[in-house]
């Protein structure tokens, strides 16, 4: 099972359904990933909790006007295709409205956080 991309669909269909937050099994790549989302206002905010003796992330969602910010994603790295961009191959996602998530050698970053700092890496989804 791909856990990247569980989680993206995850928060994606909880802000469609209305939900106010949504909670998924924690790891430590998920919550670097919740944090360039918060940085790149597509979350409002997140935790990390236990519930049942196992660590959670609780990710609370942004909305305007009962409208989710995150409207869709798409995975390009998967588990059985890996995909890695240069610094130089980075491109705006949806005219700068969406943002590329990366994994580069300092960390997971936004597609415009590594090209600022000629890094490339895993490209690992876009979402809008």
């Amino acid at each position: 099972m791909d856990q990247i991309s569980n989680f993206i669909i995850q928060i994606k269909n909880a802000g469609l359904a209305g939900h106010e937050s949504v909670a998924v099994p924690y790891s430590k790549l998920k919550e670097a990933i919740a944090q360039v989302l918060k940085n790149e206002k597509f979350i409002k905010d997140f935790e990390v909790k236990t519930a049942k003796g196992k660590n959670v992330l609780e990710v609370s969602l942004l909305s305007e006007n009962r409208i989710p910010k995150i409207n869709g994603v798409q995975r390009i790295s998967k588990p059985s295709k890996r995909i890695y961009k240069k610094a130089g191959e980075m491109r705006p996602v949806k005219n700068g409205y969406g943002a590329l998530i990366v994994s580069t050698s300092a960390g997971v970053m936004s597609g415009r956080d590594a090209k600022k700092q000629k890094l490339g890496g895993e490209a690992l989804f876009s979402i809008w």
